[in-house]
Parts: structure tokens; C-alpha cells; sequence
């Protein structure tokens, strides 16, 4: 399957300073995503691959099955949005990934989720 055909937005990125986080990555950012499947045959996405860098270059490398727990089967002209978060050790960092997926002819699909930030804002008058 032709990878641009099922395309993946970044819809928004938030900084949760309120979210609970471990002492090694104290900063919490929301994603909200839609992965849409533009193609002319359904698509099942089975897992994904995560690229973290921080500014500092450190890389952490997250993969797993399925996204938030499910299994998302996409036909024609369907999306899937949902949000989930990446946990951080410093106030810059950003992100970048692949779904893995399998569409109806048996053939694998990869799309890339595109790049974003995620930044602590700064405190105004700082």
C-alpha cells in the first residue's frame, strides 16, 4: 500500500505540570492524534514505534502493540483519533514514530506519525 494514503495528524500537544510523574521524568505532555486511511481498502493497525530525543540528544525508543490498547481497523475514508502521553526528563523534547499496520490484501503498511515538540512554556516575566 502506497504509505501516503493513510495519513496521521498531530492535532495538539499540551505540558500537564499537574499530571503525578517519577523523579527521572517529571515532565508530562499530552498528544492527541488521528490517523486517517485515505486509501481504497481497510487498514489494521497493529503497533507502533516511538523516537523520543531530548535536548540534551539522549534518545528513548518506545515500541509496542496496538495504540491505547486497541486494535484500530480502518476502512475507507474512516480516522481513528485518540490522545495518550509521553513522560520526559527535560523541559525540550520531541517526537517522532511509525504505525505498523496490515491492510485487507494481506500487504504491511507503515506511516510515519510526523515530528513535534513538546515544551515546557516559559513563566512570564522570566
Amino acid at each position: 500500500m502506497e504509505a501516503n494514503l493513510l495519513t496521521v495528524t498531530v492535532d495538539q500537544v499540551a505540558y500537564k505540570p499537574e499530571a503525578s510523574t517519577p523523579i527521572d521524568r517529571p515532565y508530562c505532555f499530552v498528544y492527541y492524534i488521528t490517523i486517517h486511511n485515505d486509501a481504497d481498502r481497510a487498514v489494521s493497525i497493529r503497533g507502533r514505534k516511538w523516537v523520543i530525543r531530548n535536548d540534551r540528544g539522549r534518545m528513548m525508543v518506545i515500541e509496542g502493540e496496538g495504540v491505547v490498547g486497541e486494535l484500530p481497523y480502518l476502512k475507507p475514508g474512516e480516522q481513528f483519533s485518540y490522545n495518550s502521553f509521553h513522560l520526559v526528563d527535560t523541559a525540550y523534547a520531541h517526537a517522532e514514530g511509525s504505525f505498523i499496520g496490515i491492510d485487507d490484501n494481506g500487504e504491511p503498511v507503515i506511516v510515519r506519525i510526523p515530528k513535534f515538540e513538546m515544551r515546557v512554556p516559559r513563566k512570564l516575566g522570566a
